[in-house]
């Protein structure tokens, strides 16, 4: 189903929740993934995925339809994930931006529901050694497979600093792999 036809049904209240349905059902899982790659840990990503359905619930509606829905998500989910992970660092009272990045790290490795080989896990340790940002364009040009324009509709920022964000994390990442060989 179309983004505008959504968007049209749930402009009916009839309609209404058939219409979050067919949303949950084109954006769930893509949503998911983009959220546990920021915030790491399956429980924290279900948790932080839920609110931002029940965002997207309550202001739906309100949606102008100048961005494609999509973008609007993904910003939504954004949001959210730097959120999340500004209350867990107040929290823990732990530097998510630290090089070491000891905790999401931990994390990673004890997390039950992490399924790669040696090669993922180290991919996965290397993003946690970037800086929030570095690490969203990198998740969202590599994993997600959005082009640059894409992203500045989400983040707000312009192509040309995003392609250097993107320059960067890809040396940082190189570096860590050949530092830890």
């Amino acid at each position: 189903m179309e983004d505008a036809q959504i968007i049209a049904m749930f402009a009916e209240e009839s309609t209404r929740e058939a219409a979050f349905k067919h949303l949950l059902k084109k954006y769930q899982q893509k949503i998911y993934w983009h959220v546990r790659r920021m915030v790491i840990d399956h429980d924290d990503a279900d948790d932080v995925t839920q609110d931002i359905f029940v965002k997207v619930w309550r202001n739906l509606d309100k949606f102008r339809e100048d961005s494609q829905l999509y973008t609007w998500l993904y910003r939504i989910a954004t949001n959210e994930c730097i959120t999340f992970l500004n209350k867990k660092k107040q929290k823990q009272n732990v530097s998510l931006d630290d090089e070491s990045s000891s905790y999401l790290s931990e994390t990673l490795a004890d997390g039950a529901y992490f399924n790669g080989d040696k090669a993922q896990m180290k991919l996965q340790q290397a993003l946690l050694t970037l800086p929030e940002k570095q690490r969203l364009v990198f998740n969202m040009k590599y994993f997600e497979d959005l082009k640059y324009e894409e992203i500045s509709d989400i983040l707000g920022t312009s192509v040309g600093a995003l392609k250097a964000s993107y320059h960067l994390a890809v040396k940082k990442i190189e570096q860590f792999f050949n530092s830890n060989d």
